[in-house]
């Protein structure tokens, strides 16, 4: 019975995510796209590395309280290797482990599209869906942790990076 209702639950956040993208993609074909200043692609870039900031201070935060506390001890951030704390605790370090991965594939094509010159109000648009969906995952991942609604905030984020990539490689490439 869990099974199915699991299974339900990612069938509902894979046709939203569906729905998602087939809207991102009508979007970025149909709009045209005027040439901007340099400034507004950075604005996102910028506001991912302040997220950035703010889930490493919240992580150090939370593990701070914890060793006060008296809810994990200083051996496990020396080696990681036991008296694992809780997951409350290490909810904000997964969270900006992930602001360290995914992302830099967006400050690549960011820093790519600012040095040729190259991009859009489409491209600066994705730019901060991407962060908007960056920012719902961290606050899933910190706040809740309900992963069916995480994995839908992550997907969305992978999608219109795939999007901004696949947009800058035909503006490029051709």
């Amino acid at each position: 019975m869990r099974t199915n209702t699991i299974g339900a639950k990612y069938l509902m956040i894979g046709v939203v995510l569906a729905a998602f993208v087939a809207v991102l993609v009508a979007v970025v074909r149909a709009t045209p796209a005027p040439v901007v200043q340099g400034a507004a692609l950075i604005q996102p870039v910028f506001a991912l590395v302040v997220l950035t900031v703010i889930v490493a201070l919240t992580m150090a935060a939370y593990r701070n309280v914890a060793l006060i506390r008296g809810a994990v001890s200083e051996r496990y951030f020396r080696t990681y290797t036991a008296d694992s704390p809780a997951e409350w605790v290490e909810r904000p370090a997964r969270a900006y482990m992930n602001l360290l991965e995914l992302p830099v594939l967006f400050y690549v094509v960011c820093l790519l599209m600012l040095a040729t010159g190259r991009f859009d109000s489409v491209q600066v648009s994705l730019a901060w869906v991407f962060v908007v969906a960056r920012t719902v995952h961290a606050f899933i991942h910190i706040a809740f942790n309900y992963v069916p609604l995480r994995f839908a905030a992550f997907v969305a984020g992978v999608a219109t990076l795939a999007v901004m990539w696949t947009r800058f490689a035909a503006q490029n490439l051709s």
